[in-house]
């Protein structure tokens, strides 16, 4: 199948076949029909890709601040690798559709195959031939309305989103600025709400336009504060709406003058935001922001896994607001057609993006692209990419899984330490794994888990899901009789763990991606102390992460100790050379006492051989301090790691120091590691400990609970 797709750091734009995307349990397939190209915000994205560097990092000063603290703490080279990694993600444009379902997830209720839907969501509905949508970014279209119409439903709930915001009464004034998509969209919303409605814009057409659609007056932007006076009979509009899109800050400015006091003013568009203080203050102007399509947007809960709110507390979602949208067209009171300028099919896509670029001098407002291919699923499940010998005795890989992490880290340092043979590439959907597969060299490119495993050629598999995913691909490449790498952790179920060591016989190398042992200056500790009991502490400055972020949740990352106090384990029982034989752990906690605070905890490990480790791990401290630092102490020896560019040993009165201009965690050598691990068929980390490390984990999780010590 195909799907239009932009590169960021390029800016090129294009077609490009693509496996169709997974059926997760919490959605549907959807087969498009129609999609709407969104001239203002696509614009905006297009430009913004076709940007020089300097042009890219002008539009984002905030990212630019962020990119600086990185090179602080990780080192300019190790920066740049991953900013250059990350701009070169592909970007699926579009955020607004229609079409027929193909495929419903199991969580999924009151929708069948073959039903019409409307789809919103940016990264969901995108101009592609068949879209994943999550269960509360569709709703079923009514039987009057036509594909066409419904594929304005973001777009439409967009609007409406402003509209609830300024919260209008029958009869009011209100100024609409901007006469784009989203202008004219509110205008006939608000005129179909009983209000009487002044519209601005520097085009004449669109004026012309919004006067045709029932704004009550329309006038040049330049005039509006005359204009909206008149209109008004000299006291101010009730409430101004912009959706207008530009980076001065004149409409805000002109939306403090035309206000009558006690006004609303509400931005929709993207406009400067610097509030003249005085104008706003003098009248009490009240000043609200509408986020885009309404409650639930940028909630993964509600977006991702389809958990609605309730209705009776939150009345309109962003959901409700499709459907509302979608009751406004078969009424007959919205007319999106009317807003068309210009129909492509989907293979003259690139037509449309002309007309945005300025590469013809037409106008246009609303464009539509239709599909009329059929798409068999099965058939578009793989997409060869690359021409390509596999060799059998080689290491041929099989991904599942290219995230931020695995783009930037993992397949940037598996070219470094050489050695294996990108075969297969599968991910959730098409356009993360075209991006990636081509980089990188992969012969095909699926979003079938169960192709990987199947394919004869690949006898090494790399697991790089989300966290939940881990253990049962584990298990499946055990049964497959493939070698396996898997990101840490191993898993996130205590049953998942004793699943994998029931399943695991030996035959194949099984490796978790505890990447820290490999580092060269763990590895420097780990040498000079030899095997001698001794006690490490490791302190971990581990910065806040939000809540609603999936490695939070308990059924999907784990949490915050399984997900990555693993990593940690496993650096202490290396310099250790034993496995750990109790734990205890405390931590703060919150105002309700029995609520553990597991972002801030302190764990005490002792270990089979006599040694102690203790972990301490923070999440409230400053993020200008280091992230790691490893203290250990040994037969008159005392050592200090900080944040793996710095070590410090202190033998016989001297202090020896070493220092390095970039981090290394010894990913690297970690690959290195596992390909001879696999070469000689001899695990590089035991799966005893692998086994142990991740039972501590749990166990910590467990003494938390109980507050008391635990043996593993």
């Amino acid at each position: 199948m195909k799907q239009l797709i932009q590169s960021y750091k390029t800016g090129e734009l294009g077609l490009f076949e693509v496996p169709a995307p997974a059926c997760d349990e919490y959605g549907v397939l959807v087969k498009t029909t129609a999609s709407l190209v969104s001239a203002g915000t696509e614009k905006m994205i297009v430009d913004i890709a076709k940007k020089s560097l300097l042009g890219k990092a002008k539009a984002r000063p905030d990212l630019v601040k962020q990119v600086i603290d990185k090179m602080k703490k990780e080192g300019i080279q190790n920066t740049l690798e991953k900013v250059f990694n990350k701009l070169d993600t592909p970007i699926p444009l579009g955020y607004s559709c229609a079409g027929r379902v193909l495929e419903v997830g199991r969580h999924v209720d009151g929708v069948s195959v073959g039903e019409r839907v409307a789809c919103g969501g940016a990264g969901y509905a995108s101009h592609s031939e068949v879209n994943y949508i999550p269960k509360n970014l569709f709703v079923k279209i009514p039987d009057n309305v036509d594909d066409i119409d419904a594929s304005f439903v973001t777009v439409g709930a967009i609007a409406l989103q402003g509209i609830r915001q300024t919260a209008p009464t029958l009869g009011e004034n209100i100024a609409v600025m901007g006469l784009g998509l989203l202008g004219q969209l509110t205008v006939q919303m608000l005129k179909a709400n009983g209000c009487r409605v002044i519209g601005s814009d520097i085009d004449p057409d669109k004026m012309a336009l919004a006067k045709k659609l029932g704004a009550d007056e329309t006038c040049h932007a330049s005039d509006l504060v005359k204009k909206a006076m008149e209109f008004s009979n000299g006291h101010g509009v009730d409430a101004v709406i912009i959706t207008a899109s530009t980076s001065s800050n004149q409409p805000i400015i002109d939306a403090g003058d035309i206000s009558r006091m006690r006004g609303r003013v509400v931005v929709v568009g993207m406009v400067g935001m610097d509030i003249p203080r005085n104008e706003y203050y003098k009248k009490e102007l009240d000043l609200r922001l509408s986020m885009a399509y309404g409650p639930g947007r940028y909630d993964p809960d509600y977006e991702e896994k389809g958990i609605d709110y309730p209705y009776d507390l939150v009345r309109w979602t962003e959901q409700r607001n499709f459907e509302a949208f979608l009751n406004l067209i078969a009424e007959g009171r919205v007319t999106p057609k009317e807003l068309i300028t210009h129909t492509f099919d989907f293979e003259e896509a690139m037509k449309a993006y002309d007309l945005l670029e300025g590469k013809t001098q037409e106008k246009y407002l609303g464009i539509v692209l239709t599909y009329s291919h059929d798409i068999d699923l099965e058939e578009n499940r793989s997409v060869k990419i690359g021409e390509k010998t596999v060799t059998a005795n080689h290491i041929n890989v099989g991904l599942i899984g290219a995230g931020n992490f695995t783009k930037s880290v993992i397949l940037p340092n598996l070219k470094k330490a050489g050695g294996y043979d990108l075969v297969g590439l599968c991910t959730a959907t098409g356009v993360s794994a075209h991006g990636t597969g081509e980089k990188h060299g992969f012969k095909y490119i699926t979003t079938d888990v169960d192709e990987i495993f199947a394919n004869a050629e690949i006898n090494t598999v790399f697991i790089t899901t989300r966290h939940d995913k881990h253990a049962p691909n584990v298990i499946k490449a055990i049964e497959a009789k493939k070698h396996c790498f898997v990101e840490k952790p191993l898993c996130i179920k205590e049953e998942e763990l004793e699943a994998i060591k029931a399943a695991y016989d030996g035959t194949t190398i099984l490796q978790v991606g505890f990447n820290r042992r490999f580092s060269p200056l763990i590895r420097k500790m780990k040498e000079t102390v030899g095997d001698t009991p001794m006690s490490v502490t490791y302190r971990i400055n581990a910065g806040i992460i939000p809540k609603n972020v999936w490695i939070q949740d308990p059924d999907v990352g784990g949490g915050r100790i399984v997900g990555e106090v693993c990593h940690f384990i496993d650096t202490c029982s290396y310099l250790i050379g034993s496995d750990v034989a109790e734990v205890y752990a405390s931590c703060i906690h919150k105002n309700d006492q029995s609520i553990p605070d597991e972002d801030n905890v302190s764990i005490v490990l002792t270990y089979k051989n006599g040694s102690t480790a203790t972990i301490n791990y923070y999440a409230y401290g400053d993020s200008g301090m280091p992230k790691e630092y490893v203290e250990l102490f040994a037969n008159g020896i005392s050592m200090q790691m900080n944040d793996f560019r710095e070590l410090t040993i202190y033998e016989k009165g001297n202090r020896h120091k070493s220092k390095s201009a970039n981090q290394d965690k010894g990913f690297v050598d970690e690959f290195k590691a596992f390909k001879e691990a696999v070469q000689r068929g001899k695990p590089a980390i035991a799966f005893d400990s692998l086994y142990n490390t991740t039972k501590t984990t749990f166990k910590i999780l467990e003494s938390l609970k109980s507050k008391r010590a635990l043996e593993i």
